[in-house]
């Protein structure tokens, strides 16, 4: 019997205090949820996982901008809807003035509504905005060399597209000659001609809309597409990353009943010791 290292309560202080530690382990994953907390826990788990996680915020972000992109595309397929109006009703006009029975006076009211019509069209495209961004003033264009505009549609770099917006104002319309001045109904004949400019410049919008409409069902499509990748990698990340709580809350209780085991066995150890004394009376 020896007194100077008593190896049972050694022993069993050595396996209590790692059933501390496996508590502590339990305790952290159940208070906040995750089997990884730091790069101990699982080294090569946390590496992929925190790529996972890279990817689910830029797909996030991604989302967002590609929403942003719908909300540009629907304000600017909205003025350019108030400018098909315009011009609709500047066509009606010229159809009317083309007919002989209009004398001049009357040709020169409807000359009226037509420039006040113009200017109108020029308010709207000079006012068009969005962000405070002009948009129908030839910036997004496939001729502009001063901005582009580009939608980032993806998490990673590089994956992006460019919205194309044309010049909208009167002039770039064939509206306004070259001097600024609005086209003229004062005649038949020239009443009868622009019906054709008024069909020109209506084309020439109705393209841009259906080029918009092109870029709307493109990024809504994305868009979707970028909620499910959100989710799916979202899903993955936490497979890896998440505590199962069933299983830890079952092995927290495990830990506990060896805890308090283990502290009844190096009571015990100790008492071993005691036995000495009985030689010594």
């Amino acid at each position: 019997m020896i007194i100077n290292h008593n190896m049972s309560a050694i022993n069993t202080n050595r396996v209590l205090k790692f059933q501390h530690w496996n508590i502590d382990k339990n305790m952290e994953g159940l208070s906040s949820g995750m089997r990884i907390n730091k790069a101990g826990d699982d080294a090569s788990g946390l590496a992929v996982s925190e790529k996972m996680r890279t990817q689910i915020l830029g797909l996030r972000q991604a989302e967002r901008n590609t929403e942003d992109g719908m909300s540009l595309v629907q304000t600017t397929e909205g003025y350019l809807e108030e400018i098909t109006n315009i011009i609709q009703r500047m066509r009606v006009l010229a159809v009317q003035s083309s007919n002989g029975i209009y004398s001049d006076d009357d040709r020169q009211l409807i000359q009226v509504e037509i420039s006040q019509l113009v200017d109108e069209v020029d308010r709207i495209s000079s006012q068009a905005q969005f962000n405070k961004m002009n948009l129908l003033q030839g910036d997004f264009g496939r001729v502009s060399t001063t901005a582009s505009m580009w939608i980032h549609m993806g998490p990673n770099m590089h994956q992006r597209e460019r919205i194309f917006i044309q010049t909208m104002t009167a002039r770039a319309l064939n509206l306004k000659d070259v001097t600024g001045n609005p086209v003229t109904l004062s005649t038949a004949g020239e009443a009868n001609r622009n019906i054709g400019v008024f069909d020109a410049a209506l084309h020439q919008i109705a393209k841009q809309r259906a080029d918009l409409g092109a870029y709307y069902n493109r990024m809504d499509h994305a868009a979707k597409g970028l909620m499910t990748a959100y989710e799916n990698i979202q899903s993955s990340e936490s497979r890896i990353r998440d505590a199962d709580m069933a299983e830890y809350m079952v092995d927290f209780t495990k830990n506990q009943i060896l805890v308090q085991s283990g502290t009844a066995m190096l009571a015990q150890a100790n008492a071993k010791s005691q036995g000495v004394l009985q030689l010594l009376r």
